[in-house]
């Protein structure tokens, strides 16, 4: 059995939310799709976050680094992976923990095809240089942490995770293998820039020999090889130059944990201690997480903020009583994305009937509330408003979460991924106290009235 703690450097923590200070390109192979794609680092404004840019689609959708976007079946695929509506980024989990371990809130990363490449040697030292290269610059406002103020712990077949109160960020993580080579072996790091860079970062992706097969016959790591992976066969390491820490498995299991973190979208403070956990129990302990500590409060700061009120809204939309399904506009971006809020009160019409004795906001009407928010979004592209209108043309991809209740708050965030001529498509998603209660991708279109 290995173990290793390590205490903090002696270095400041960054207050200031940072981004990078230039663009940066970053140029590899995909481990999964053996593809060859690009990635490039872009400043981004402050409490923007981190967003994936998948340049080689259509009008470039962009995927928020958010619980809700990440997918559930990755356990299977062996990696992180996030999907805002048709849009996937695959491989995702070390350069999101890089930029977790530098302390880098805020950027857009463009990518060129659908899977992040990994860089030659299997590690996140390349993605270390690369950031170093492009510098960080302070913003005006001050970093937002997620702080544990109180334990909480998921337990997922063989893997448990537990995440404790601590001043700084800590990882602890324990993995057990039945091979003799990688074995039992536990670690304990206080997560800092420098920790990071020189603890963490180095750790290489790894793989048992007897695994390799059965992964390419389902089609994946087309682009492992030697270089950019560990392979322990038996009783030996395939690699001609062996190991660059006794416990380097251990390690990349902090560096895909703390990937796996960043889905929060927040950085973070506390202790989070795993025992043979993967991808799809770290994110099932991510959403616990957020639901825990920060989902109420992701649109909290827009609540006090009217794009348009209900008088505006009834000069843009035809609906009136009892199909007048949004009550406030809170953020529009021309083009791109709209928030909008509804408060869901025992009077509504249709509690009467579903059901009695048992009031839930048909599902159907959440969907039309939906589209009445796109539509105000998209009656802002058009001259002449009064004089159109919005039809619906398609709803895919509908799922329906949780119940929405009378005393309810429904905040409804669409964004405009298609927009040709009259024909638009946006993907839609609701939340109630920062749950995600339904989702569609929804296409419309604009008529004369």
């Amino acid at each position: 059995m290995s173990t290793k703690t390590t205490e903090p450097p002696t270095t400041a923590v960054s207050l200031m939310q940072r981004t990078v200070a230039k663009e940066v390109s970053f140029t590899g192979v995909g481990l999964h799709t053996g593809e060859r794609n690009t990635v490039t680092f872009k400043p981004a404004a402050p409490d923007s976050g981190v967003r994936f840019v998948r340049t080689d689609l259509p009008n470039d959708p962009a995927i928020e680094v958010i619980p809700e976007n990440a997918r559930e079946d990755i356990d299977a695929l062996r990696r992180t992976i996030l999907r805002s509506g048709s849009a996937e980024v695959h491989t995702v989990e070390h350069v999101l923990g890089t930029l977790a371990g530098l302390q880098i809130d805020n950027v857009d990363i463009e990518v060129d095809g659908m899977e992040v490449p990994e860089p030659e040697d299997g590690s996140a030292r390349a993605w270390v240089e690369t950031l170093r290269n492009a510098g960080t610059t302070d913003q005006e406002l001050p970093r937002r942490y997620l702080t544990i103020k109180e334990t909480l712990s998921v337990v997922d077949g063989e893997a448990q995770l537990v995440a404790i109160p601590h001043d700084g960020l800590r990882i602890s993580f324990t993995i057990v293998y039945d091979n003799a080579v990688v074995g039992t072996q536990h670690i304990s790091l206080e997560i800092t820039p420098e920790s990071f860079a020189t603890e963490v970062a180095p750790a290489r992706t790894f793989a048992l020999f007897e695994d390799i097969e059965k992964l390419q016959k389902a089609g994946m790591i087309r682009g492992g090889t030697l270089d950019n992976a560990v392979v322990v066969k038996g009783d030996e390491i395939m690699n001609k130059d062996g190991l660059r820490f006794t416990d380097e498995f251990v390690r990349h299991k902090v560096l895909d944990l703390l990937g796996d973190l960043s889905l929060l979208g927040r950085p973070l403070r506390g202790h989070f201690m795993s025992l043979r956990s993967g991808h799809k129990s770290n994110v099932t302990f991510v959403r616990k997480l957020y639901e825990s500590n920060c989902g109420a409060g992701r649109y909290e700061k827009l609540l006090d903020q009217t794009r348009f009120d209900i008088n505006e809204i009834t000069k843009i939309m035809p609906h009136r009583y009892p199909l007048l399904l949004v009550d406030r506009i809170l953020h529009l971006e021309e083009y791109k994305r709209v928030i909008g809020l509804k408060n869901v009160t025992i009077n509504e019409p249709f509690f009467t009937g579903h059901f009695p004795g048992h009031p839930i906001m048909p599902a159907v009407l959440i969907v039309e509330a939906m589209a009445q928010v796109g539509g105000v979004l998209l009656l802002n592209t058009v001259e002449d408003p009064d004089s159109k209108l919005v039809y619906f043309m398609g709803i895919d991809n509908a799922k329906f979460r949780r119940p929405v209740l009378p005393g309810d708050q429904l905040i409804f965030d669409l964004e405009l991924v298609r927009l040709r001529r009259r024909m638009c498509k946006m993907n839609a998603k609701a939340f109630v106290r920062g749950q995600l209660v339904a989702e569609a991708e929804l296409s419309s279109t604009i008529v004369d009235r």
